[in-house]
């Protein structure tokens, strides 16, 4: 689950991009890259809820998980990173804190330790589902207008889907699901700065996966070092270090970020949002076979409300020609 910085490149001057359904093309039309590129995306961020739920039962500790999440981009981009030094240092530190602070430890330790006391569903839900309410109520906060279009009946649709998904825990208090549904709300809310950092920011996914996971990588480092985090990476199972390697490094910390932004340019933001809300129905499902959760009822009707409710919410609300156009709810990962 990665929002980019998604400002797309120039072609070469002199240059015509080919045409989709042309018969000389060979291979996949632009669009049809997009919606591959997409759908990879969205099942790399069922992983990511997965693997929250997951991380309770193995043998990695949050720490571990969180040096493998921000350490491997780190490594495999090095060489792209460097010659975009200048670039990152010249991020202003307000959007810079924005987007550390949002995507960075506090957000992964939150995300973490929501999972380890709810659900897959609740993960997958709850954290990218709420994303758009709290960008709205940032992005009013900032002068830009309440809400319009179907974007209200969005928001309040995703309101009322997380209050069923939690509901059954109130009566009687369930007081571990309620912290942890809590704790991933803290977490949403969190990657909602996040989202709205990256839109004061003039980089790349490269560079922006470079300014977030650089200081992230120290600050984690840091807290283990000095005793703050345990960690038990150096005994934990190699299946446990391979599986969030491939999810946290490789899946979630790279690849989503860069497929994402792709599959933006392929189709614009508007569809990229819809089919990427996908991703909480896709967790409910992967987690049964995966770590044998059965859907509830709760689990039933709060998904699809918070479901259609992104989408809603992340409708471009239409505008009369020759005025000015409010931004739009950001996609919500």
């Amino acid at each position: 689950m990665v929002a980019t910085n998604t400002t797309g490149a120039a072609a070469p001057p002199g240059t015509t991009a080919p045409r989709a359904g042309n018969p000389g093309r060979r291979g996949l039309s632009p669009h049809a890259e997009g919606m591959a590129a997409l759908l990879v995306t969205v099942a790399i961020w069922a992983a990511f809820a997965l693997s929250a739920r997951a991380l309770s039962a193995s043998s990695l500790l949050p720490a571990d998980a969180a040096l493998l999440r921000f350490g491997v981009p780190l490594l495999v981009l090095l060489p792209a990173l460097w010659r975009r030094r200048h670039r990152i240092a010249a991020v202003r530190p307000g959007p810079a804190a924005k987007i550390v602070c949002g995507a960075g430890v506090p957000f992964f330790l939150a995300a973490m330790h929501g999972g380890s006391l709810t659900s897959a569903a609740f993960v997958g839900s709850i954290v990218p589902g709420m994303v758009p309410l709290f960008v709205s109520a940032l992005m009013a906060a900032r002068g830009h207008g309440a809400p319009r279009g179907t974007q209200p009946a969005g928001l309040a649709l995703i309101a009322l889907g997380v209050a069923a998904l939690v509901w059954r825990y109130v009566v009687p208090v369930d007081a571990g699901v309620l912290e942890g549904a809590g704790t991933l709300l803290v977490a949403s809310g969190l990657w909602a700065l996040y989202t709205v950092g990256l839109r004061d920011v003039d980089l790349d996914p490269v560079g922006s996966i470079g300014l977030l996971c650089l200081p992230s990588f120290a600050a984690i480092g840091l807290l283990v070092l000095t005793g703050v985090l345990p960690t038990g990476i150096s005994h934990a199972a190699g299946s446990d270090i391979l599986l969030f390697l491939v999810v946290q490094g490789l899946g979630v910390g790279l690849c989503a970020g860069l497929l994402y932004a792709f599959a933006i340019r392929r189709l614009g933001a508007g569809r990229a949002s819809v089919v990427g809300s996908l991703s909480p129905v896709a967790v409910v499902l992967l987690a049964v076979p995966l770590l044998d959760e059965s859907p509830t009822a709760a689990v039933l009707v709060g998904v699809p409300l918070i479901t259609v409710g992104v989408v809603l919410a992340n409708r471009r609300p239409r505008t009369p020609v020759r005025t000015r156009t409010r931004p739009e709810v950001p996609a919500d990962a």
